[in-house]
């Protein structure tokens, strides 16, 4: 699996949910796609992970 470019292992069972808390500290503002489809908050919990997906988990950052 590669998250954000770089190749991540993810645990059996693993989903969108568990890798978002895993990876951004509690932000609450965060988008994911998997294998270029957005994945809406609302089935994060449900959509589970596999070797071979492709993720970009994208939170806004402050600054100028």
């Amino acid at each position: 699996m590669r998250v954000n470019g770089a190749r991540a292992e993810i645990p059996d069972g693993a989903t969108v949910a568990a890798l978002v808390a895993a990876r951004t500290s509690g932000h609450s503002r965060v988008a994911v796609a998997r294998n270029g489809d957005v994945v809406p908050r609302s089935a994060w919990e449900t959509t589970d992970l596999a070797e071979g997906d492709v993720l970009e988990v994208l939170a806004p950052t402050a600054g100028g």
